[in-house]
This record gives C-alpha cells, sequence and structure tokens, in this order.
C-alpha cells in the first residue's frame, strides 16, 4: 500500500513538473514588447495617420510587398519571395510599363491564395476618392497612367494597372514622372483581402485598366461605397484599420485593446526577401512608462524595450546592461523631431517669425539636456541614420569602383573626379540658429511687428490686430516641457513673443498634425521617421491657384516644392545627382522653417538577455528585427 501511494505520489509529481515545464515553455514563445509611444490602432495603411508604432504594427501584419530596400546597394529591387520575373520596357508612348509575375504560393493567414487581383485592389482602393469621404489621405499614386484621373473622381477605371492573368501585375508609370530616382520603389505595394474589406465587390480589367465593380452584377447601385467602408474599415471594433483580421505578414493580430495588441505567427507566411520566418509564437505590444518601465523589464513584465530615448531611463538601462541584467543595443534613428508650424495662422504664417522664433531657441542646450548626449542638433529635414546624411558628412564611402592596375589613365582621371565632388558635398551653408535675441528682434521689427503695452508684438493683418501670443502642444508627460521653458521661453519674451506650452495627448497632437480636426495651436511638438523613398514632394498639395502647400504645415513655398521636384527627378542610380539636389533641398528647408528641426536622436532597445540574434540596428525597427531572433 505505501508502494502504490509512493508511486501515485511521483506520478502526480511527474505530472506537476511536466505541467510546470509545459507552462515554462509557453511562456517562453511569448515576448512582450513596450514602447514610450502609444498606438493609435492604425494598423491598416498610414492613409488616416502615421504613428511610429503603428507602422512597426504593420510591419508584423502586412507582408509581401512587391519592392524591398536594398541598403547596401541604396537602391529599391524586387522581392524574389513575390515576384518571380520581371520586365520593363518602354510603350509607344513613351511610358514606363513593368510586367511582374508572381509566385504562385502565397497567401493570407487564412488560407486563400494572393493573386495579382489583391495587388490591383490595394492600389484601387489606396487612392480611391472615397478615402476623402472617410477623414483620410488617398495615397497619391499619380505617377501611374491615369492615376490622376482616378484619384479625382474623374473615372473609375485605373489604366496604368493591368491584370492580364492572375499572376501577373503590369503596373506603367507615365514618362512625365521619369525619371525618377527611387523609380522601382514606386511600385511598393502590400497584398489586401478585397473579401474582408470590401464584401461583395470584386476587381475586373476590361482590357482599358482595372476597376472595382459589383460581384453581383444584378445589383444596380455600386456597392464600393464610403458607408461599405466606414464599417469594414473604421468601425472601432472590428474595422480592418484597428482589427485586421486576415493578413499577410509574419504576424496575425490576436486582440487590440485601445493599448495593447497581441499577436501569434501567421501559420501561412513563407518567409521574407530572405527566405526568414519568425520563431517567436507570440508577441505582446503595449505601451511602456519610463518611470517603471526598466523595473518591469527586470521583473519580467517587458521582455523588450523598444526605442527608449529619455536620457535617465537610458542611463539606468546602461546599468543594467554592466551587471549583465539586461542587453542594450543603439542605433541612430532615420527621422528627427521637430516643432511644426500651423502656417495657415497668420502668427506664424510669415517667414521671419519662424526664423525669429528659430533665433530664440538654444537648440544644443536642449538637445543636450533632453537627450543627455544620446542626440544630435539638427539643422533640416533630415535623420542621422539617413543614407543621404551619412554620406554627405563622409560617415559611409560614396558607391564608387575603384580603379585597378588595368584601369586607362583616363578612368583614372574620371574616378578621381568623381571622387571629389563626392568630397566636395557638405551641409555648411545651412543657418546654424543659435540664440540670438537681438537677430530676432530685428527680423520680427523688419516684418511690422511693433511692441503693445504689454510689451508682446502686435501687427494688423487683413485689417485685424495680431499679436504674437502663441502656443506650442506636446506630448503630455513629455520632460520636454522643462527645456523648454527653460531654453525657449525666456528668449521669447525678450524679443516680445509669449509662449504657453500647452499639455496634449499624444492621439490629439497626431489628428493636429494630421489635419483632421481643428487646430487651435501655432505649433505641436513631434518627432517623425522618414520613410525609406524620400521624396518630399509628395508633402505638398496644390492649392486651387497651382500654390504648391506643405500640407501638415500648410506652408506655401514653390522653390521648395520646385527642389522637392527636381530632388525626385534623378537619373536612377546617379548618386551624386541626388546628393547634390539633395543639399539645396536642405538649404531651401533651412531657411524656409516650415518646422524648426531640433535633434536626430539615438535609440536604445533594451531587452532580456534570453533574446537572441536580435540585430535591431541591420533592420529599420524591432518587427522587422524579429523575425530571426529567437528567445533561449
Amino acid at each position: 500500500m505505501k508502494r502504490c501511494s509512493a508511486l501515485l505520489l511521483a506520478i502526480l509529481l511527474l505530472i506537476v513538473q511536466s505541467m510546470t515545464l509545459v507552462q515554462a515553455a509557453a511562456e517562453g514563445d511569448t515576448l512582450r514588447v513596450g514602447n514610450t509611444t502609444a498606438m493609435r490602432g492604425e494598423f491598416f495603411t498610414e492613409l488616416w495617420g502615421n504613428a511610429t508604432s503603428d507602422i512597426d504594427v504593420r510591419m508584423l501584419l502586412h507582408g509581401y510587398d512587391l519592392v524591398y530596400w536594398d541598403a547596401s546597394a541604396v537602391m529599391f529591387s524586387f522581392d524574389k519571395s513575390v515576384v518571380s520575373k520581371s520586365t520593363v520596357k518602354n510603350n509607344a508612348n513613351g511610358d514606363r510599363e513593368y510586367t511582374l509575375v508572381l509566385k504562385n504560393d502565397l497567401y493570407y493567414s487564412d488560407g486563400t491564395r494572393i493573386t495579382a487581383w489583391d495587388y490591383a485592389f490595394s492600389m484601387l482602393l489606396q487612392m480611391s476618392p472615397v478615402i476623402t469621404e472617410l477623414g483620410g489621405t488617398p495615397k497619391h499614386r499619380d505617377f501611374l497612367v491615369g492615376g490622376e484621373a482616378y484619384l479625382e473622381g474623374e473615372t473609375d477605371v485605373l489604366a496604368g494597372v493591368r491584370v492580364p492573368a492572375d499572376n501577373t501585375l503590369v503596373v506603367t508609370i507615365r514618362k512625365e514622372y521619369l525619371p525618377f530616382f527611387y523609380e522601382i520603389g514606386l511600385l511598393e505595394c502590400n497584398p489586401y483581402p478585397i473579401s474582408v474589406i470590401a464584401p461583395g465587390v470584386v476587381v475586373r480589367d476590361d482590357g482599358n485598366g482595372v476597376y472595382l465593380a459589383n460581384e453581383d452584377t444584378s445589383v444596380t447601385e455600386p456597392v464600393f461605397t464610403a458607408e461599405l467602408l466606414q464599417k469594414t474599415i473604421l468601425d472601432p471594433e472590428t474595422g480592418y484599420q484597428s482589427h485586421p483580421s486576415v493578413v499577410s505578414g509574419p504576424y496575425q493580430l490576436t486582440s487590440w485593446d485601445g493599448q495593447t495588441a497581441t499577436f501569434t505567427i501567421n501559420p501561412y507566411f513563407k518567409g521574407d526577401e530572405n527566405g526568414k520566418k519568425p520563431s517567436i509564437q507570440n508577441l505582446t505590444y503595449t505601451l511602456a512608462e519610463n518611470e517603471t518601465m526598466l523595473a518591469k523589464l527586470r521583473s519580467g513584465e517587458f521582455d523588450l524595450l523598444n526605442k527608449v530615448m529619455r536620457a535617465d531611463a537610458v542611463a539606468k538601462a546602461q546599468q543594467m546592461a554592466k551587471s549583465g541584467e539586461a542587453t542594450v543595443t543603439a542605433y541612430p534613428r532615420t527621422g528627427l523631431s521637430y516643432i511644426s508650424f500651423a502656417c495657415e495662422k497668420a502668427t506664424v504664417s510669415s517667414e521671419k517669425v519662424r526664423q525669429a522664433i528659430a533665433w530664440c531657441m538654444d537648440r544644443d542646450k536642449i538637445v543636450a539636456d533632453y537627450t543627455a548626449g544620446n542626440g544630435t542638433r539638427v539643422d533640416g529635414y533630415y535623420g542621422v541614420r539617413q543614407w543621404m546624411y551619412r554620406m554627405v558628412t563622409g560617415a559611409t564611402e560614396p558607391p564608387l569602383t575603384k580603379p585597378t592596375a588595368e584601369s586607362t589613365v583616363e578612368e583614372q582621371q574620371a574616378y578621381e573626379k568623381t571622387l571629389a565632388a563626392y568630397k566636395a558635398l557638405n551641409l555648411k551653408k545651412l543657418t546654424v540658429y543659435t540664440v540670438d535675441v537681438d537677430r530676432a528682434i530685428a527680423l520680427l521689427e523688419e516684418d511690422g511687428w511693433t511692441l503693445n503695452a504689454d510689451g508682446i508684438r502686435e501687427k494688423e493683418i487683413d485689417g485685424e490686430k495680431v499679436t504674437l501670443e502663441l502656443t506650442l502642444a506636446y506630448p503630455e508627460g513629455n520632460t520636454i516641457e522643462a527645456a523648454f521653458q527653460a531654453y525657449l521661453i525666456p528668449n521669447l519674451e525678450k524679443a516680445g513673443i509669449r509662449l504657453t506650452l500647452q499639455p496634449m495627448p499624444m492621439a490629439d497632437i497626431l489628428t493636429a498634425f494630421y489635419k483632421q480636426g481643428d487646430r487651435e495651436t501655432d505649433m505641436l511638438y513631434l518627432a517623425s521617421n522618414f520613410d525609406l523613398l524620400f521624396d518630399p514632394a509628395v508633402n505638398f498639395i496644390l492649392d486651387e491657384d497651382g500654390t504648391p502647400n506643405w500640407s501638415f504645415t500648410n506652408h506655401e513655398d514653390e522653390e521648395l516644392y520646385r527642389l522637392a521636384l527636381e530632388l525626385r527627378r534623378t537619373k536612377p542610380g546617379d548618386t551624386l545627382a541626388y546628393l547634390q539636389k539633395w543639399v539645396k533641398f536642405q538649404e531651401r528647408f533651412n531657411k524656409a522653417l516650415p518646422m524648426i528641426p531640433i535633434y536626430s536622436n539615438t535609440y536604445f532597445d533594451v531587452y532580456t538577455t534570453s533574446l537572441k540574434n536580435y540585430k535591431v540596428a541591420q533592420y529599420t525597427t524591432w518587427s522587422e528585427a524579429i523575425i530571426p531572433a529567437y528567445l533561449k
């Protein structure tokens, strides 16, 4: 009897141990990720906003882009896991015609096959004028033949996209758009499931281009409407924008509650451009508070903290790394922080007023205090990780092939001449706005701003008295407030400008920046990362009289727009010419100041020592770096 009891006890212990091991294994299959920038739930596209945390989620959920960025070659290429064959030719009209044959083993997370029709639907949807009705900004693929007419709602047919077969996509770029430096990058496109986003709708091609039609031909009224998409995309509980149910990326969304998103591996994802597939089964992604996140990492509530920036948090993280409690990886940012102006307001519509404000800001001290040495002051529209900045400043070598012993004298001389042109590139003509209150006062007086009885500058504009009593919104809880209080506001007061700092939820600041509601403040403090396809011309819209307007700032600037167009109109592969034009664009931006650039910083990812092969510095962000990583 005792033997039976002992045996039973041993069996029970084995069962308990087995259950414990299973639980540990399950917990080991989950990575908990924190980021100090809250998600907005825009997990579909950037049509309704482009917050960095949401971009990271999109990279997890939506895969099989037609193209990918080859950083080593400084160019876009077709993704060989998606495109099996590509040909290009100029057609009879002189337009550039790409024919892409797609792989036959592409599937969504529900097991349905992805075909050329899915890519055509993606383009038709994102360019549709219906997006504007829903408060979004359609993707301006005006480079496509017939793209502008489709965007304007003048036609339902997108002539520049054809689907001659289920696995074949033909995309035609109009000749007026060429040359374009990132030409292949123009074809970037992720597939999206029409059955989920637009049920009852199909894509058809009768030979003149693709268009959206009713699946049931007996239905006379169009099924594809703003009312349909309001439900299928923007419904806060079930819409594809915040709850994409059928996806093509390495992970699929399992839950989203407004702050925390959870994911599990998409079993149908075949791998990225390099054949890499994720091994960490489950992910949790949520908001991390600067004050508590490192303690939560230590206790196991977080496994990875992404894009840590605050100086005190970075210092604590580095101490944890020294003691072996965590691993820290530093990498430069592709974007920058800045103050964006609402130039539609009379207070800051003048270039001289914006310059005066810049002359009152001690950016070096702001950067030093706020980033504790982990940031670099920037004087233009660039980030320190962008390849253009690194090449212009000499941090990376130009893409030149050195002459060999067999090279001719002419080849050697051509090489030396081109190398000298690269070395001549610099940003020395950019104005470094330091503190110079006298200069700020002189600019304001030149612009007609006089002091009133309260010591505030005022001016009559269009028959109304305008006073330089400004408001600057910043993300609530952000310690940048102290830096602005110390190194901006006192200098502005000396110049006759009164500035009030207004904390706001990050979501409200982004809503104001994207002009999705009324803008009550004159200035917004923000930070943004750049797209790999750097094309500032897309930031402009043309007013009714043809005046180019930097959309999110409402800054009218024909010269800046012209320079942006010249930048994009560089022959692919002519890196030197592109960089020369990039410098010219930066010089004009630096003078016009639709935004005051402040700094581009270093990001720090802090994570458990159990996370292996996490090489975030080699990728765009954590959601790409996590694919080859694993837990051990």
